[in-house]
């Protein structure tokens, strides 16, 4: 898309986000630099992402992931500043929003994405570091990344918009996935509270709540097993018809443009007056 084509909905605004270098991240990073927003992309290093990796069924992005998504915004016209962040340090988050508000000037929009799936078992099976690792990047990342962004976004005075990443698992509930549901359900709860707090500065906080998205979260063997548990080595395709089933309508799963679309409305000045809601994007999901 060239400058020209361009409908510019964030023209001019600057984007903080976490868990940029690939999947949702990545996806809303181009989808708002298409828009017309410069972008501050986060994701960990090669040694953050073999460590939380241990608690992981899949392998957590890399550097040259995140270097992918800086190539990817760039070649939309915008502008992107990278940086190694693990979102359960806080000082890394702040040396990020400080480091993109000398860059750019400002940060007008946030969208707390970070999140891992982290280990499927039962309740009394879970192991209390595997609980600690999904609570840590899901729900303590998320309060992080917005307590590392918000005092910019009051200073600055000119409002913005926080879009929080939850789940419809955020919402609702499945076995073998208490952590993941726990730290879902607590950002939804993080958002509430901050849209009491940010509002009367013209900060708006939403949360997005995706049923599956077609990243590396839901393709992965441990959840084909889960989905597939009559088969010994199920495959993608396998899962295809118990995906579907979860939703009204006829698809397994979004594409993580879906949620990006999503992200841009709430980013974007269309939803100036649009607080404290939970966005479902679920192929109806919720309501099934």
């Amino acid at each position: 898309m060239t400058n020209q084509q361009r409908r510019g909905r964030v023209e001019g605004k600057v984007a903080f986000i976490t868990g940029a270098g690939r999947g949702q991240g990545r996806s809303h990073a181009i989808r708002l630099a298409e828009e017309g927003a410069d972008v501050i992309a986060v994701d960990l290093s090669d040694t953050a992402s073999k460590d939380i990796s241990r608690f992981s069924p899949y392998p957590m992005a890399t550097e040259a992931d995140l270097e992918e998504t800086a190539r990817l915004v760039t070649a939309t016209g915008r502008d992107i500043l990278t940086r190694h962040v693990d979102v359960r340090d806080q000082e890394s988050l702040d040396a990020a929003v400080a480091a993109g508000k000398e860059r750019f000037g400002h940060i007008d929009i946030v969208s707390a994405n970070a999140g891992i799936g982290g280990t499927y078992a039962t309740a009394c099976e879970l192991t209390r570091a595997n609980w600690q690792a999904v609570i840590d990047v899901d729900l303590t990342g998320v309060w992080q990344t917005a307590k590392a962004a918000a005092p910019v976004m009051i200073e600055q005075g000119n409002g913005g918009s926080i879009i929080i990443t939850t789940s419809t698992m955020g919402l609702k509930g499945l076995p073998n996935m208490v952590a993941y549901i726990a730290a879902k359900h607590g950002a939804v709860g993080v958002m509430r509270a901050l849209t009491h707090e940010l509002g009367p500065f013209s900060i708006r906080v939403n949360a997005i709540a995706p049923c599956s998205v077609d990243t590396d979260m839901i393709f992965n063997d441990a959840i084909y097993q889960l989905f597939r548990p009559d088969l010994t080595a199920p495959t993608k395709e396998d899962t295809i018809d118990a995906f579907q089933a979860m939703n009204i309508m006829p698809v397994p799963w979004n594409e993580a443009r879906d949620i990006s679309e999503a992200v841009l409305w709430l980013a974007s000045d269309e939803a100036r007056h649009v607080t404290g809601i939970v966005l479902p994007v679920d192929a109806g999901q919720l309501a099934k």
